[in-house]
């Protein structure tokens, strides 16, 4: 494929990326030589040798400063839960997995169910500039949520008792739980959404490039493997446009 200017001005294809301890269908981390790993970071290279372009990444604590990074032009794509706040900042593609949202909870906490965690002096938190945060927050009635920088920091909270449950995607808790003894994901879900690739606002070529990119990868089994690599092989994708 030519490369294609509407995708990457620069001629690199900046990527931005999610740093977090373990690798799930959204968050990368770095193996024991340093190298990312993860889905994100596999169908970033496969969207690069897809264009004929190099790739730099920009590797992040959280979404919200992806969002940010693509608003200001400062990368040219990004996977990204999709919710209707970041929509006004960023254009999105097709999405490629759905997930849940729910609750990790520390032991101690006595919080059977998700109905629970919403209650007078129950203490919740979220990643900054999240979908997730924004989500909980809007649902939250009788206590709040307050905001973390990453999820190493979130964990941390958790581990020490300064938090007593958080909320984020059930497959990167499932990847994390074991960072927080005794601790365990509540059942069900307080919100669903998907995983979207995403590109700056008002580069058209750049959204029908990378949509054409992934609707291709996802019928062409390029997320299956991605998902297969990271060991989630039970994980589904989402439709492809034709099969919707």
């Amino acid at each position: 494929m030519t490369c294609p200017i509407g995708l990457a001005p620069t001629g690199i294809l900046r990527f931005g990326l999610v740093a977090a301890p373990e690798p799930t269908s959204f968050f990368v981390a770095r193996d024991a030589a340093g190298a990312l790993r993860g889905v994100s970071v596999d169908l970033a290279y496969a969207l690069a040798r897809h264009a004929g372009l190099p790739v730099e990444f920009l590797v992040a604590p959280n979404s919200g400063v992806l969002t940010d990074a693509l608003n200001f032009g400062e990368i040219d794509a990004a996977f990204l839960p999709v919710d209707a706040e970041r929509g006004k900042r960023v254009a999105f593609g097709p999405v490629y997995c759905l997930f849940e949202n729910t609750y990790l909870v520390r032991a101690g906490c006595g919080i059977q169910t998700i109905a629970e965690v919403d209650r007078a002096g129950v203490r919740v938190i979220g990643i900054a500039g999240t979908t997730t945060i924004r989500t909980s927050a809007r649902l939250l009635k009788n206590t709040g949520i307050a905001p973390v920088d990453s999820v190493e920091r979130a964990l941390e909270m958790m581990a020490s008792a300064d938090a007593d449950a958080f909320a984020l995607t059930r497959d990167s808790l499932q990847a994390l739980v074991a960072r927080v003894p005794g601790s365990r994901i509540l059942d069900g879900a307080f919100h669903q959404t998907g995983i979207a690739i995403a590109v700056p606002n008002n580069r058209p070529d750049a959204l029908a490039d990378a949509t054409a990119f992934m609707e291709q990868a996802k019928s062409s089994g390029t997320v299956r493997q991605a998902f297969d690599a990271a060991g989630l092989r039970e994980l589904a994708l989402a439709p492809v446009a034709a099969d919707r």
